[in-house]
């Protein structure tokens, strides 16, 4: 009987505990959504579509939890972008581009230091890598790019088209799709494009 009462109590604890980092998490979001108005909404989305396109792809639940939090996170590195260069209202010189592209890297640095957050790193550290190498922070190529990232990396830029900003209105579904195809080999991975797109029905 005690055994038992004894392994109700952490499994409840071990709850508690999960609830508290998750709501952590969440706080950590709407903090960078308050600071860059813009986005605000984003990485809920991103971090939903995320979830339904790696289900789709055959990943299991315990690779989900990680993969929720790395999309969840995925801009958490911006914290380490100053405002001059995050909030500019238009376009960013070559240096502050240089600044911005930093964000990765400040995202690795913070989240390695949280051990129930390094297995979510992925995300957040490489979902700026493109197909063919072309993008950074460290112009991975194809495979080599994590495959959580690569999924991600289509659900952000068709959030991203979605929305309204601005400079321009947000794109209809057939608009984003063909757009998508447009950028599946160089950009986005070419077996990734297609799941996704069957997915919005």
């Amino acid at each position: 009987m005690d055994n038992t009462l004894l392994f109700e109590n952490l499994q409840r604890a071990n709850g508690d505990l999960t609830l508290a980092y998750e709501t952590t998490l969440e706080g950590w979001v709407r903090a960078l959504d308050l600071r860059d108005n813009e986005t605000e909404g984003h990485s809920r989305r991103v971090t939903l579509g995320t979830v339904d396109l790696v289900r789709a792809m055959g990943m299991n639940d315990d690779q989900i939890v990680h993969i929720r939090r790395g999309a969840l996170l995925h801009d958490i590195g911006k914290i380490g972008v100053p405002d001059g260069i995050l909030l500019k209202p238009g376009p960013l010189t070559d240096d502050e581009w240089a600044g911005m592209r930093r964000h990765p890297d400040y995202a690795s640095e913070f989240l390695a230091a949280i051990d129930y957050l390094r297995p979510a790193m992925d995300i957040p550290y490489c979902h700026h890598e493109w197909w063919d190498g072309g993008g950074y922070p460290r112009g991975l190529k194809g495979e080599s790019i994590p495959l959580t990232a690569r999924a991600f990396a289509v659900v952000d830029v068709a959030d991203a088209l979605r929305s309204n900003r601005p400079y321009r209105t947000g794109w209809g579904e057939e608009r984003i799709h063909d757009h998508l195809l447009s950028l599946a080999g160089t950009h986005l991975a070419p077996e990734i494009v297609p799941v996704y797109i069957s997915l919005q029905g």
